[in-house]
């Protein structure tokens, strides 16, 4: 017998803060709180891109240094991550790339501030520690989306949903081409989610996201079948999956040809498993990950997954 659960309240308890969209000639921080550049031609062609829309860019030389792999130490990233924040002349901070390291300075982050000065932050890969942190903290809603090392490579869409969510232009609904519905169903819950690793490595520290009520999308990149297939066995096993409202699985590599294969058939096959006695709703090849195809996604907002439809719709 299929399981079915009500939603509890926490959702109605939590006070969301959206920040406000910023126009042609506001300053944009671009932070490095997890890895340091290594691409240096792939940021500078995502700088580019961002002046090219009309936005003037500030970031500290720090994010530049490669001698390790995190872009200075703990401290020192923490701290322009703050300052940067503080700044009255910044009005949104973008990451410049992912990388490891978000976890390791959370508790350094200044979530006072945050609360009290809301801005658009948007990244994703190891940025998924940090934007749980901050809704889980703050109830401030930011967004899933590309960092400026992505900028230049992604697709038209996912360059227009970037520019879309910063400038206020965001849709209140995704209806993606390619979406394949696994399980049909309708569904409303609070959208969190991102990286399939990060997610699980958060499970029992303060930053957890709350998986009661949440329609959960989640990508990965350089990991295995099995390994996939382990990460999603200890979210059921730890009791996670089966509290969600709705599932979205986006992009598992950055080569969607290579993703056509046996990981894509692995990753829909266990999750239909380990869900197998839940009612929910599941998508695959929602265009969110490591790939060209990479929408900017609000975390902590009310959606609906509409399966007849084909449509996410942010509430």
């Amino acid at each position: 017998m299929k399981k079915t659960r009500k939603q509890s309240s926490h959702k109605k308890a939590r006070r969301v803060i959206f920040p406000p969209s910023i126009t042609q000639g506001d300053t944009i921080g671009l932070v490095a709180p997890a890895g340091p550049i290594i691409n240096k031609s792939n940021f500078s062609a995502g700088v580019r891109i961002l002046e090219k829309y009309g936005f003037t860019v500030k970031y500290n030389q720090y994010l530049l240094n490669t001698k390790s792999y995190l872009a200075g130490s703990d401290q020192e990233r923490a701290d322009e991550f703050n300052r940067l924040w503080s700044e009255p002349e910044v009005k949104a901070l973008v990451a410049a790339r992912g990388g490891y390291g978000c976890m390791r300075m959370l508790d350094l982050i200044d979530m006072k501030q945050i609360r009290k000065n809301p801005k658009i932050l948007i990244g994703f890969s190891d940025l998924t520690v940090l934007l749980a942190a901050i809704y889980k903290k703050t109830g401030l809603v930011s967004y899933h989306g590309p960092v400026v090392t992505t900028l230049a490579s992604i697709n038209k869409q996912s360059q227009t949903s970037f520019f879309n969510v910063l400038k206020g232009n965001a849709p209140d609904q995704i209806k993606p081409s390619r979406v394949k519905i696994l399980k049909e169903g309708r569904t409303k819950g609070i959208l969190l989610g991102g990286n399939l690793t990060t997610l699980v490595h958060m499970i029992a520290t303060p930053y957890e996201i709350p998986w009661s009520d949440a329609i959960l999308f989640i990508e990965d990149i350089g990991e295995s079948p099995y390994r996939l297939d382990r990460l999603l066995t200890h979210l059921s096993r730890a009791n996670r999956l089966q509290k969600i409202q709705g599932l979205i699985l986006g992009t598992f590599s950055d080569d969607e040809k290579k993703e056509k294969g046996h990981m894509k058939k692995t990753v829909q096959n266990r999750v239909l498993d380990l869900l197998a006695g839940l009612d929910i709703p599941i998508w695959s090849d929602f265009p969110v990950g490591h790939g060209r195809r990479n929408l900017t996604l609000p975390v902590g907002v009310e959606a609906m997954m509409d399966s007849d439809a084909g449509l996410l719709r942010f509430l």
